[in-house]
């Protein structure tokens, strides 16, 4: 049974894909550290964030839908930033490939979950 954002799988997975970047972007070269590390930062944090606001309004439909749309934006814009830092080689390809397709699994639940939502 579902009580809190906590017990949502879209919320668990965007928050320990957080903990993953935040951990991973460390390892940044450190001209990087204030720009893309700094976007990765929030763009990994928002996407959670937005989940756990979006629950608590979700007696208003379009409002919950609103929060899911910013987190399924903020799951996209990682995708772009993870290319980015494989690209740049900042990262491995295996270890960009392997969060590519997390943050798009996400983005599909995040849907699938907005789409059914009442």
């Amino acid at each position: 049974m579902i009580k809190t954002f906590r017990d949502l799988e879209v919320y668990n997975e965007a928050y320990q894909l957080m903990l993953l970047i935040h951990r991973a972007l460390k390892t940044f070269p450190v001209f990087e550290r204030n720009d893309l590390s700094s976007q990765m930062r929030r763009a990994s944090k928002s996407c959670s964030a937005n989940i756990a606001e979006g629950w608590a309004k979700r007696v208003f439909e379009k409002e919950f839908k609103k929060y899911l749309n910013g987190a399924i934006g903020s799951a996209n814009e990682m995708e772009v930033h993870i290319e980015t830092a494989r690209d740049l080689n900042y990262w491995q390809k295996d270890f960009c490939n392997d969060l590519l397709l997390r943050y798009q699994r996400l983005g599909g639940k995040l849907t699938n979950l907005r789409n059914n939502w009442k």
